[in-house]
């Protein structure tokens, strides 16, 4: 029965991680025919959708899924839904505030997904403006690990172009630097030959809540919720967490 019962919860995952995989997937897909939309289908014109392009395939989105949302967007091929930005914003368990970005063509099914993720796990919604304040809105390049890749190699690359900081988290370098600079810092990057996993521009808190296991486990449930949602784009929140309390929520989902 041990067997048994270890192959159902390895099934289990499985199919809670192709899941996630799968509404990865849409998101990226859904970036990339807005920035078609909005810019044109020419990536060498439109720097956005040469961002989301390339964040999609580092992401693994199947070549003919980026093609195919490319040409909904420009136009060439029909079948492109309006898409919307809406903002949300509310707390979490421990008053973490977090902020809920959707894409969606549909503003009421939106909000009604929004409400009901905060709600059901502890969570409630907040007037606009009430969490907002908290974040600001900065350009994020994200390096991965690699052999001669260092904080000073990255920040002498970047430097010129408006690069503000570099920081180490986990496995990947963080660039941080004004919205408007994130194609020059990513240029630089590419002219120094070093790797990057993405490019774009994210709501970043200006206080951050340190939590212990429990609380981490209660917001990530919400967290969760919302990015269960079709429509919802990105979750950005203000929870900190220590290398002794990721480690352990890291060893809880093994």
């Amino acid at each position: 029965m041990s067997g048994h019962s270890k192959w159902a919860t390895t099934k289990h995952k499985k199919a809670a991680i192709d899941a996630k995989r799968g509404k990865l997937f849409a998101r990226l897909v859904k970036n990339i025919e807005v920035a078609a939309r909005t810019g044109g289908g020419d990536p060498a014109g439109n720097p956005t959708l040469y961002d989301a392009i390339q964040k999609a395939k580092k992401n693994s989105v199947p070549a003919d899924n980026i093609d195919r949302a490319v040409k909904r967007g420009s136009g060439a091929e029909a079948g492109g839904a309006e898409y919307e930005t809406i903002m949300y914003e509310g707390y979490g368990p421990a008053g973490v505030a977090i902020l809920v970005e959707c894409l969606t063509d549909n503003r009421n099914r939106a909000a009604s997904d929004v409400r009901l993720a905060f709600t059901r796990y502890g969570g409630n919604l907040a007037d606009p403006g009430s969490v907002s304040y908290l974040f600001s809105r900065r350009g994020i390049v994200e390096v991965p690990e690699a052999d001669g890749v260092d904080e000073d190699s990255i920040m002498e690359a970047v430097l010129d172009a408006g690069a503000e900081d570099v920081a180490q988290q986990g496995d990947v370098f963080v660039i941080s630097c004004e919205p408007t600079e994130v194609v020059a810092v990513r240029t630089a990057l590419q002219d120094a030959g070093i790797d990057y996993n993405s490019a774009e521009a994210q709501f970043v808190a200006s206080t951050q809540v340190e939590l212990d296991v429990e609380g981490a486990t209660k917001v990530m449930r919400v967290v969760d919720a919302l990015e269960d949602s079709d429509d919802v784009q990105n979750v950005y929140h203000n929870m900190s967490l220590s290398d002794e309390v990721r480690a352990q929520l890291e060893q809880e989902e093994e």
